[in-house]
């Protein structure tokens, strides 16, 4: 079995090792909040194409349809009901804006959507909470050597090594 360094369980590891693998850690942690920040922004972008979509096709519906489905429903009406002609227009005209105001109703609920994602904002605010985290994190102090390994015998043993 070993450390995620490959180094074995239970070994030491030296502070350059240490600070590397740290170092690897944050290295990653930014990676992937910058990955669920993209990830984040295309949802929003998603939501907005949808409700700038529902807009367009609000638009276009009124502008297209608006004197074929006139004449065709104001003649109908008259037809069933024997009202005058330009009371028949004018409801035929009341419909498609009814129609044109669901369309906009939708528009302006994925609008108020994509404008709540506050996919980068979160993101961005765990960056800074990790940074501070890191700025307050204090080495833990080192225990006393004992007798037998003050430093001086330490390095005698490593001149005496090498």
């Amino acid at each position: 079995m070993s450390a995620p360094d490959g180094s074995p369980v239970g070994a030491e590891r030296s502070i350059g090792q240490l600070f590397a693998s740290a170092t690897a850690d944050m290295s990653a942690l930014v990676h992937d909040e910058i990955a669920l920040a993209k990830a984040q922004l295309k949802q929003d972008v998603k939501r907005g194409a949808t409700s700038g979509g529902a807009f367009t096709a609000a638009g276009m519906l009124l502008l297209f349809s608006l004197p074929m489905l006139n004449f065709a429903l104001a003649y109908g009406i008259r037809t069933w009901s024997g009202w005058n002609l330009a009371l028949c227009f004018l409801l035929s005209f009341a419909a498609n804006v009814l129609v044109a105001l669901a369309l906009v109703l939708i528009g302006v609920v994925f609008a108020k959507k994509a404008k709540k994602g506050r996919g980068p904002q979160k993101v961005a605010a765990s960056v800074k909470e990790t940074a501070g985290v890191l700025q307050r994190a204090k080495p833990h102090p080192r225990p006393e050597l004992p007798e037998d390994r003050v430093p001086q015998a330490i390095e005698a043993v490593a001149r005496s090594s090498s």
